[in-house]
């Protein structure tokens, strides 16, 4: 799945999955809060922090988040400008708390982004900044970098710059409260406009995307119950607004993007098309599943057309992150790149949304603010754009491996009670030279049942791309390990054919068996 979106209720909080799931943070050496230096010089700064000359605070900026997020980077005003709009998009102002070359400095480096595992985070700053002085709360005045970005009335781009600015949010809405409200019709006056007029440049913006060949992903979020002594697994569809509050970063991703690539300094998200093998292998998937991808079809058109309410469409949109493949960090100084696109958004892109939960969006909007104001970049900032790179590629790499198990972990809750019960299965990939296979030597295959949809091994050779039926011989939550046997007699079907009685899922599957991770940007909102 392209992000777990997994959260653990409760009623399981006692359990074993939430103690294997508690374990990962040991396993995966991840930090256990920060240094009494680096909280010093946070509680020093903060101390002295003073907000910007420039103040913007009289705009109703509003946050739009899930309920229980704290570490709000991103707030949003919204007004018509003649035939077309204004963006005002307000950026917590992380540069400002983290002097350069300081303790903060050196341990946000280490760690390079917020982890997350289902319930719990390991976070970039310390609390006390992230969900705290930095964070953009309702009702506080707050320092920020605000984009402001002219549309024309089509929703492209005619104009973006940033600046210091002081803002001051006049409500924190979680996405079901902002989606209610333009439903309804009830909003407060103060932010009605922007909620109307984030549908309606939202919705510009997701054509747009789909014109210029860009793919997005609004998967739903899934938490995990614990229900008569099993495991199950709950839906939450995304939201409509979930999506056009989402363009509104892609815009702002954009924008940075072109600044920096104008200035001729900076660093963009770069992601190649997709290749061949995933392109052929997805759309067998898709023509197994029921909901075929034509020829000719643009992928990004395609993804637009699956319904998440559907089981079976939406396995397809988690294995699409099989498309989103080799994402990484583009530095420049003084030449630009060959290489400036990012395939998912389709256009040069860039981090510069989410600085309290990514490091690399703080270099982005100190050398972007300091180029729209016809100075040079911050020396800070371009010293570190060659560093960035590999420090980004680490930490993706620890967060995907994080993430993964977490995965695994769940997986094997949610099987926990089946051991012993036959499925039909997709296998998805033979064994492997480098070693698809028990501790006993034997070979084992890559499968994908339907319900739950779960990816796990199966003893055997068995041939990509058929449906075979399995039995579960082991779902151990503590070893995070899925296995399944052949079922006796079980019939061997023919590729892409669907048995009777268990419709099939094929997601996920490539977190597991693929090198690298997908690129999450796209596919999460949060992480854009």
């Amino acid at each position: 799945m392209p992000y777990s979106h997994i959260g653990v209720m409760g009623s399981a909080a006692q359990q074993t999955l939430a103690a294997a799931l508690a374990a990962l943070s040991v396993e995966f050496k991840l930090p256990d809060g920060f240094s009494p230096d680096v909280v010093a010089e946070v509680e020093k700064v903060i101390a002295g922090h003073t907000l910007p000359d420039l103040d913007l605070t009289a705009l109703p900026f509003i946050t739009i988040d899930p309920p229980a997020s704290q570490d709000l980077d991103q707030a949003m005003y919204l007004e018509r400008r003649g035939s077309g709009y204004l963006v005002h998009y307000a950026i917590a102002d992380v540069p400002s708390f983290v002097p350069a070359g300081g303790p903060l400095d050196s341990e946000t480096r280490r760690r390079g982004q917020t982890i997350y595992t289902p319930g719990n985070r390991i976070p970039l700053h310390p609390v006390r900044l992230s969900e705290g002085a930095a964070s953009l709360f309702a009702n506080d005045p707050r320092s920020a970098f605000v984009w402001e970005i002219e549309l024309a009335a089509d929703g492209t781009q005619s104009s973006a710059h940033v600046r210091r600015a002081a803002v001051q949010s006049v409500a924190k809405l979680s996405y079901a409260e902002a989606q209610d409200m333009l439903d309804a019709g009830n909003a407060p006056a103060a932010f009605a406009g922007t909620l109307a007029l984030l549908k309606e440049i939202g919705t510009k913006r997701i054509e747009l995307e789909r014109a210029r060949g860009g793919a997005s992903l609004n998967v739903p979020s899934q938490e995990v119950d614990f229900v008569d002594g099993r495991y199950v697994l709950q839906f939450r569809p995304a939201l409509p607004i979930e999506d056009w509050n989402a363009q509104i970063s892609l815009l702002t991703g954009m924008a940075a993007a072109q600044v920096m690539l104008e200035g001729k300094v900076g660093i963009l998200r770069t992601m190649p098309a997709p290749d061949g093998d995933a392109v052929a292998d997805y759309r067998m998937q898709t023509v197994a599943l029921g909901k075929p991808w034509a020829e000719g079809v643009e992928y990004g058109a395609y993804l637009r057309t699956l319904d998440p309410s559907d089981p079976k469409q939406l396995a397809l949109m988690h294995a699409a992150s099989t498309l989103f493949r080799g994402a990484g960090y583009t530095p420049f100084n003084g030449t630009v790149p060959e290489e400036v696109t990012q395939a998912a958004v389709a256009a040069p892109y860039a981090h510069a949304t989410a600085p309290l939960r990514r490091l690399v969006d703080r270099f982005v909007l100190a050398i972007c603010a300091a180029l729209c104001s016809g100075a040079e970049a911050p020396p800070w900032a371009v010293q570190a754009l060659d560093e960035l790179p590999d420090i980004m590629s680490a930490s993706n790499q620890l967060a995907s491996k994080v993430d993964r198990a977490a995965i695994d972990i769940v997986e094997a809750a949610l099987l926990s009670h089946k051991v012993g019960t036959e499925f039909d299965a997709v296998v998805l990939a033979g064994p492997r030279q480098n070693g698809h296979a028990t501790k006993a030597g034997a070979a084992r295959s890559a499968i994908q049942i339907a319900d739950p949809a779960v990816t796990g091994y199966c003893e055997g050779v068995l041939e990509p791309g058929t449906v075979v039926r399995v039995k579960l011989v082991t779902a151990d939550i503590a070893k995070r390990t899925v296995q399944f046997v052949p079922a006796a007699k079980a019939p061997l079907l023919g590729p892409g054919a669907t048995a009777a009685g268990d419709p099939l899922r094929a997601g996920g599957q490539r977190e597991r068996l693929g090198s690298g991770a997908p690129d999450l940007d796209k596919l999460d909102p949060r992480r854009s």
